[in-house]
């Protein structure tokens, strides 16, 4: 499942999660009207995202772990273009 952001940065947070980490489920949500004028606010847009991912990488990993290998997948957005992200991650069955 693909989630209702369909910008540039969005689409960019997609296909890169998608490439490392090969999830059953995949949902990437645009959060920055939530934070139009406060600190981290971009005016173009697409600062402030939510993921939720599904996948087998996950299995065996505790949380930290995985929001690292999210964090690994998406490194250059984080630092030149996304300002938050959060995430929730779990491996298949998990509820």
């Amino acid at each position: 499942m693909t989630g209702t952001a369909k910008g540039p940065v969005a689409a960019e947070i997609e296909k890169r999660l998608r490439d490392a980490l090969r999830p059953e489920r995949l949902e990437v949500i645009d959060d920055s009207e939530k934070h139009r004028g406060h600190a981290g606010h971009d005016p173009r847009g697409e600062s402030h995202f939510t993921v939720r991912v599904v996948s087998a990488a996950f299995e065996g990993r505790n949380r930290v772990a995985r929001q690292r290998m999210v964090n690994a997948a998406l490194a250059e957005l984080l630092r030149d273009r996304v300002h938050a992200l959060a995430m929730v991650t779990k491996a298949p069955g998990e509820a």
